[in-house]
């Protein structure tokens, strides 16, 4: 075969190819910023959810739960999942705020009944006087009527259902789960956060060595009085309490994640905030624009299903 001719071979001079390495540079550069923005990181890691979320649904649809739980008000019921002392109470604030939901927490709607005496609190108090455990029935009726009583589109069941079992019979009654929120928090961390807690016996006082110190280490500032730490706020008594926790949920976070409702929340979207112990608020920032979606989603289906009812109406 015959050899081009030199001439007729492009030539790229070191002149020409350094300004296209330099903008290629600058642009990989923009790129790499923009990823490390917190807004760019929840968007991505909302996107895998998405991602994860639709390729599931369709190998489930055959399971999807039929019921009203409240009939045509009802919206989002998502159940709220974390271990003690890992900022539930926190999160569940902030969701009631940003999105109006009705919080059911299960422990205090049960002492409720008992102290007004109503006839599912007397039954209820029946078993807690005898030392059995209230039925799951029991606790499902009063989470109906309090649905009933609530005039919410949006709904945050906290404390119930705990096990496989209870998740099946609040599922028999029609009260379908749309999003399991489990807030996944390092158990070391929760042991050192609680660890640091000391109180003063008389007064009820608590400080925090990390954010709430008394002026003067073991003192309490008001008496001069020592601090004690509770039994419960002990490193192994945090500890054995997570390992309870763990061994109960880790059943139920694999049934909500079979069923393509599970979404657990670590705050590594957000690292800066972790860096600076604020992994709540990381947490809450990738919730929050996953709950955005989700209801999204959410108030889309409603819309669709009256339109279907309409126009079987109009057929009609």
């Amino acid at each position: 075969q015959a050899q081009l001719p030199c001439r007729l071979v492009p030539s790229i001079t070191p002149v020409v190819l350094m300004p296209m390495f330099l903008r290629l540079i600058l642009a990989l550069a923009h790129v790499a910023a923009a990823m490390r923005t917190p807004h760019v990181r929840s968007a991505l890691s909302l996107a895998k959810r998405v991602s994860a979320h639709r390729a599931c649904i369709p190998a489930m649809s055959q399971h999807a739960a039929t019921g009203d739980q409240g009939g045509s008000r009802r919206n989002i019921m998502a159940l709220i999942m974390g271990p003690p002392g890992g900022g539930k109470g926190t999160i569940s604030k902030r969701l009631i705020e940003d999105f109006q939901f009705h919080h059911i927490s299960t422990g205090d709607m049960l002492r409720e009944h008992v102290r007004e005496g109503s006839d599912l609190g007397k039954a209820a108090k029946e078993h807690m006087e005898a030392g059995r455990l209230v039925p799951d029935d029991l606790i499902i009726d009063m989470v109906l009527q309090t649905l009933d009583r609530a005039d919410a589109e949006h709904v945050l069941l906290d404390g119930f259902p705990r096990t496989v079992p209870q998740a099946n019979a609040l599922k028999a009654r029609g009260l379908k789960i749309d999003a399991a929120l489990d807030l996944n928090v390092p158990f070391k961390e929760i042991t050192e956060r609680m660890s640091k807690r000391w109180i003063h016996p008389a007064s009820g006082r608590t400080y925090a060595y990390d954010y709430n110190p008394p002026k003067v280490e073991g003192v309490d500032d008001h008496t001069g009085e020592p601090l004690v730490q509770r039994d419960d706020d002990k490193p192994s008594a945090v500890m054995s309490r997570l390992e309870v926790y763990n061994d109960s949920a880790s059943p139920l976070r694999e049934y909500y994640e079979a069923h393509c409702l599970l979404a657990s929340f670590d705050g590594s979207d957000m690292p800066e905030l972790v860096q600076q112990d604020r992994r709540s608020d990381a947490i809450y920032a990738s919730l929050k624009m996953y709950m955005d979606w989700k209801i999204r989603q959410a108030e889309k289906e409603k819309d669709a299903d009256e339109e279907i009812q309409m126009e079987g109406l109009a057929q009609n």
